[in-house]
């Protein structure tokens, strides 16, 4: 196993560049299943997740190569298997979003119950609920089946924005038979990335970007060449790594609509930063102050679905309120698991109230100072290397696959940005 070795308080200052973003990737790599034709996906971030997304492609078949950096052909023109492997079906949850296109193209899939992160639970019922109304059977052993012969669309109210259920039901819709509708659909800029991908391929598509979608089944699609949009989580990282550090950030890549929920937010803590064109440039000066609410109240950071606070972005807002002066609730909603981390934090010096599972209370600024720590999923991670990057002295971050499953060579890029970073083994 590998692990950082930090040297805090030092501003981080330059520029980096954005990667693809992972959440966008993983359902564009499962939707290649449902052509026979080359599929050319470019800006894709190289990081494990991806890594186990094309093994599942390869063991069903299909063709991967690595053109350029950043850019993948695949292709798979007979499906050899309906079963997904069970050891990569086990490090990550994505794997589920190979259920949707494998029933579509083959009317079939055996899928492992899938791993990921622990951060609370994380039904799938909703995958179940889409499917099933489009026709498929399942069956519930130590693995899920689904079959049918014949894929029907169907008006699909999902029980909850549920982002993966969504893009499986958009996937296996795009080959029915007849016209699809889906309400309270996942709208997040990754599943747009995934129908704008399909519609590129032939497939229709109406709504992109809302939460109606209405899909129209076609026969067959063809293959594409398309482009990842850049990830708003991990410019929503460096945003956070550049103000508690002191320094000053160019972050070449970003898109500035998909950043305006988290503007919101870090503006709660007095977190400001400009953008021109494609690039958003994070300024030394900070007021870093909590910005109360009218009549002096606590503000309230709390995520929700798209166009929500996104969740992935809690645990980088909590790190970030600790140096901020102020008191500040932050309220994760979706997860009862993912604030867990925060025992480590507070042994850092860090002054929270954890109330419950869902909500804590952050008064800073806060003095931290170096610890062992080890990551437990891929967003506490990096919340907890920017807190490594804040604190006085030296820190030790172990289980660092968890936060490289999101990150694409953080270190060097870090590091190019007078972090003092060290990946050892």
């Amino acid at each position: 196993m590998s692990e950082y070795l930090i040297n805090g308080g030092v501003p981080l200052n330059g520029a980096i560049k954005v990667s693809g973003n992972k959440n966008a990737a993983l359902p564009c790599i499962a939707a290649a299943l449902l052509t026979d034709e080359i599929v050319i996906l470019r800006n894709i971030p190289d990081i494990e997740d991806v890594h186990v997304m094309l093994d599942v492609f390869i063991s069903l078949g299909g063709v991967v190569e690595t053109t350029e950096p950043n850019v993948i052909k695949m292709s798979l023109n007979n499906i050899k298997t309906s079963g997904i492997p069970e050891e990569d079906a086990k490090k990550i949850r994505a794997s589920i979003l190979f259920a949707g296109p494998l029933l579509a193209r083959s009317g079939k899939v055996i899928l492992p119950p899938p791993g990921g992160d622990v951060i609370g639970r994380r039904r799938l019922d909703t995958h179940f609920l889409v499917l099933t109304e489009l026709g498929a059977k399942v069956k519930v052993s130590e693995n899920f089946t689904f079959s049918a012969k014949t894929l029907k669309g169907a008006d699909i109210f999902l029980d909850e924005a549920s982002v993966t259920a969504t893009e499986n039901a958009i996937m296996a819709a795009v080959l029915a038979k007849g016209k699809t509708i889906l309400t309270n659909a996942a709208s997040e800029p990754h599943v747009q990335d995934l129908c704008n991908m399909l519609v590129s391929m032939g497939a229709r598509i109406e709504g992109i970007g809302s939460n109606i979608l209405t899909i129209t089944g076609v026969k067959k699609l063809s293959g594409c060449d398309f482009e990842i949009g850049p990830d708003f989580m991990e410019v929503g990282s460096f945003i956070g790594l550049a103000a508690v550090t002191g320094g000053d950030l160019h972050i070449h890549g970003a898109r500035q609509h998909d950043m305006r929920p988290a503007k919101i937010a870090f503006g709660k803590l007095g977190i400001v930063w400009a953008h021109e064109g494609n690039v958003i440039h994070v300024p030394k000066m900070q007021n870093m102050e909590v910005n109360h609410d009218l009549g002096g109240m606590i503000p309230k950071i709390d995520d929700a679905p798209w166009p929500g606070f996104p969740p992935d972005l809690v645990s980088i807002a909590i790190v970030v309120s600790t140096q901020i002066k102020g008191t500040v609730l932050i309220h994760e909603k979706m997860y009862e698991s993912r604030m867990f981390f925060v025992d480590k934090l507070i042994g850092m010096g860090a002054r929270i109230v954890l109330c419950d599972p869902h909500r804590a209370v952050i008064s800073g600024p806060a003095k931290l100072h170096g610890s062992e720590l080890i990551s437990p999923d891929v967003r506490a991670g990096m919340a907890m290397l920017i807190a490594a990057m804040c604190a006085e002295g030296r820190s030790v971050i172990r289980n660092v696959y968890q936060i490289e499953r999101g990150y694409e060579n953080l270190t060097e890029r870090l590091t190019a940005l007078g972090a003092r970073i060290t990946r050892v083994k």
